[in-house]
């Protein structure tokens, strides 16, 4: 029997409900209808079958595959069993369906990381490399004309290659997922202090009190507020200094960043602006608490605060 996709597709679809075939006749159009879309394997799957069962798998009216049930004996199949098999169905191909969504959010998550990379290594390695490339170039001719002006060009030149170099580090942290949660995270601060420093010349004081360990995902949320934090101060504060103070008292973490930049008003933030919703996002996903206080022409303070859940005792 020839039919059309459309005609095909239609009589697959059979108004998204089941079709039952009692007995597979040879003759009947309908049988050798699917046993042409079941192809070559016809023969060895209905091989000994009597009766077959053909239930359409939809999501939102459209149809994206199928479910084929054969049965030894003659009208096998009821009215209840094709209705489980049509529920069946329609759970599977909600899963299928969820589960090609979310592989297409992963790699859309991907490919959005391996642009933010990107951006990262061109605006503040390539800028830092840029510029210390440039003094490089006119050092010798600017020592010969004065020694002093030349000493403070190579302490930039120093200054600028220790932070590309931070930079970089922190890069090949972001490409190694497991080094945000493998490292300690106060090292992980002072590499995202020293960056900034090397991109902005902001200095960037960095206490951390004792050994901070916690759960990985905890640690990495962390990681990710500060950083985002410190980009924030470098885009948009205009600070000359920036302090990051870690400390952890019984079982409270506490991240406090403060700089002395011209702060902001909160309630003028625009949609996506400051990355702050961002923020917040990352804190509450492990229960932490994120504050951010900020006046304009005074500066801003983040806090970030998670308390250990503390431990079941059995009884």
């Amino acid at each position: 029997m020839q039919l059309k996709d459309s005609d095909a597709e239609a009589v697959l679809f059979n108004g998204h409900r089941p079709t039952c075939i009692g007995v597979l006749n040879e003759n009947d159009a309908q049988v050798l209808f699917f046993k042409s879309i079941l192809g070559e394997e016809a023969a060895s799957l209905l091989d000994g079958m009597a009766s077959w069962m053909w239930v359409p798998m939809v999501v939102r009216g459209r149809m994206i595959g199928g479910i084929g049930v054969a049965h030894k004996d003659r009208n096998h199949f009821t009215s209840h069993q094709a209705n489980l098999a049509l529920s069946t169905a329609n759970l599977a191909a909600m899963s299928m369906t969820n589960a090609a969504l979310f592989r297409d959010a992963q790699a859309l998550a991907i490919m959005n990381e391996r642009q933010r990379l990107a951006r990262n290594l061109h605006d503040a390695i390539n800028q830092s490399l840029f510029s210390a490339g440039l003094i490089a170039e006119v050092l010798p001719r600017l020592w010969e004309r004065d020694q002093e002006e030349a000493r403070l060009a190579i302490g930039d030149l120093l200054h600028l290659t220790r932070g590309a170099q931070a930079e970089m580090r922190a890069l090949l942290a972001e490409l190694r997922p497991s080094t945000l949660t493998d490292s300690n995270l106060g090292d992980l601060l002072r590499l995202l202090a020293h960056a900034l420093t090397g991109r902005t010349n902001i200095p960037v004081d960095v206490t951390i009190h004792d050994e901070i360990n916690l759960p990985g995902e905890v640690q990495v949320a962390f990681y990710r507020v500060c950083q985002e934090t410190l980009n924030n101060v470098a885009r948009h504060s205009g600070a000359s200094r920036v302090g990051i103070r870690l400390k952890t008292v019984d079982a409270t973490t506490d991240m406090h960043i403060v700089d002395d930049g011209r702060g902001f008003d909160l309630n003028q933030i625009s949609s996506g602006h400051y990355g702050v919703s961002m923020m917040r996002e990352r804190a509450e996903a492990v229960g932490a608490l994120l504050t951010i206080l900020s006046i304009p022409g005074h500066g801003t303070e983040s806090s970030m605060r998670w308390t250990a859940p503390a431990r079941k005792v059995g009884v």
